[in-house]
């Protein structure tokens, strides 16, 4: 990490600890690698979901809802923080576009290594993040680091995704719903800042936006270790499936928005249903366990999907 670097990351650092409170954060601000759940926390869930009581669902639910919670307030913290920085909130090379948006998809490689270089040290030190990017007030793509990122994107205007959407309607941060990369083909969510001059804060300079590695939170889910025949998953406001504690469909698109637990979740509510879910051509009696995750302008949900036991006390 250059110099420059490290003062703007220091500075970055510094703010998120004033910032994000809670100490599974905190963890996160010492070590953007490293997972927000305490080390013992899935270990913990783990043994309780032994008991597949109704209580104990709701607790672990609420839990995974304050975990995916503070993951998306790390990111979305150093994107806020880092959009103030001089380096970021101006575009000093946007004139190259005239030349190299339709070849290059943004500006070269060697222009505003001030900016590339941040993008670039973000992405080293939290891992929750894949992918950064400046977009022109326009829509169009002004840098995306990793720049093979941007070598390889099928589009060269962004204006029509939710986030940059969001972002210029609300004025404010906003979490974007699950989308198909134009760049790399995976499924990722995007948390985009929009920056306003400073003399004029109606003038928007453009959007500071990163987007959510959903390995890292695959991972996060896969740690539980579930008993066989439960599942929890985070999907966002559309029902699609952003996480999967089951490895070997954490990376398969599903829709969960048909459940009943998934539309309650995100009108607010916690709580439970006994719902029938797809199990191949068929579908089961399940406890779902669901609970709303408000961030950003957005609404995602928690839901943790177990077999359901008609009498459940005694089958403890």
């Amino acid at each position: 990490m250059n110099e420059s670097g490290r003062v703007a990351l220091s500075v970055v650092i510094i703010l998120l600890v004033s910032l994000v409170t809670s100490p599974v954060s905190m963890k996160a601000v010492t070590s953007g690698s490293k997972a927000l759940m305490p080390l013992n926390m899935s270990s913990t869930l783990g043994t309780l979901t032994q008991g597949n009581d109704t209580q104990v669902s709701n607790t672990i639910t609420s839990l995974l809802a304050s975990n995916l919670e503070n993951r998306l307030k790390e990111a979305g913290a150093v994107i806020q923080l880092t959009s103030k920085l001089p380096q970021v909130n101006n575009t000093p090379f946007a004139h190259l576009l005239n030349q190299t948006l339709t070849t290059l998809h943004g500006i070269p490689k060697d222009a505003d290594l001030q900016k590339r270089n941040l993008a670039q040290d973000i992405l080293s030190e939290y891992k929750v993040l894949q992918v950064v990017a400046f977009i022109m007030p326009n829509g169009n793509v002004y840098i995306i680091e990793p720049y093979s990122r941007q070598q390889v994107l099928t589009t060269n205007n962004l204006a029509y995704r939710d986030y940059f959407q969001g972002a210029v309607k609300t004025h404010s941060t906003f979490l974007g719903n699950m989308i198909t990369s134009a760049s790399s083909g995976q499924r990722q969510a995007i948390i985009a800042v929009p920056i306003y001059s400073q003399e004029n804060n109606s003038t928007l300079i453009g959007i500071w936006d990163g987007g959510i590695d959903f390995q890292i939170l695959n991972k996060d889910l896969q740690k539980l270790n579930l008993p066989a025949g439960e599942r929890a998953v985070y999907v966002d406001h559309n029902g699609l499936k952003i996480a999967d504690s089951d490895i070997n469909k954490s990376n398969i698109p599903e829709s969960f928005a048909d459940l009943q637990g998934f539309k309650n979740a995100i009108n607010g509510s916690s709580g439970s249903n006994i719902e029938e879910v797809a199990n191949g051509k068929t579908t089961i009696k399940m406890l779902v366990t669901y609970s709303p995750v408000k961030i950003f302008q957005n609404t995602w949900a928690v839901l943790l999907i177990q077999p359901f036991l008609e009498d459940k006390n005694n089958q403890r």
